[in-house]
């Protein structure tokens, strides 16, 4: 008699499948990104994988420790108009969970560009964005003490936390300008300005 499979051994089988029908969708070098937008598959469920504030994977409580994975994954996520974050093939959609962003912009460079410097970030999932206005950043207060957390779009309706370290020299490239007549502490990435908040609460930053 063939013995019965483990709950654990039936969940490695699955991501197993999982990981090779995501690998038919992004194996080709040059092919790009899947078109994930354009693919409207049926809803399979739920499944234990979850990305923290860190950006972190994990999968039945294990963190996932092969940054090829990791990538091939980020891949093929996608969030939804109701707010929830999925791994998309052609055939099948599976929520996750996300505690606070998808990814997170981990790196910074500044170029000097005809309209001033220009941003660049890298994410820690190897994604490299221009900030501008195909690629907006936005600031939000967070939390009972106030913590500026800036996020960053990426691609879809998925945003990349700004590390706290990158933060920092982010914010260090602010300046006040006026905006709609009122005094905001703001960043600017070539054309686009990106206001952070009123000069009048700067003293925010500094605790």
């Amino acid at each position: 008699m063939a013995a019965q499979m483990t709950n654990s051994e039936g969940d490695a089988a699955g991501l197993a499948a999982l990981i090779a029908r995501a690998s038919e969708q992004t194996g080709t070098p040059g092919r790009g990104l899947p078109p994930v937008e354009k693919w409207n598959p049926p809803f399979c469920g739920d499944i234990d994988m979850e990305i923290r504030a860190d950006g972190t994977w994990f999968y039945m409580g294990t963190p996932i420790g092969r940054a090829p994975l990791v990538r091939l994954f980020s891949t093929v996520l996608r969030k939804d108009e109701d707010g929830k974050t999925y791994l998309v093939t052609p055939v099948e959609k599976l929520g996750i969970r996300v505690v606070d962003a998808p990814f997170l912009a981990v790196e910074m460079q500044a170029v000097d560009g005809p309209g001033g410097p220009v941003l660049s970030f890298r994410t820690n999932v190897g994604d490299v964005v221009e900030a501008g206005s195909d690629h907006p950043l936005r600031f939000a207060i967070s939390g009972e003490t106030g913590e500026l957390k800036p996020y960053l779009h990426v691609r879809g309706r998925l945003e990349a936390l700004v590390s706290r370290a990158v933060m920092y020299d982010l914010v260090a490239l602010g300046a006040v300008v006026a905006v709609d007549g009122v005094d905001m502490f703001a960043i600017r990435s070539g054309a686009e300005l990106f206001p952070i908040m009123p000069a009048a609460e700067l003293d925010r930053l500094s605790q």
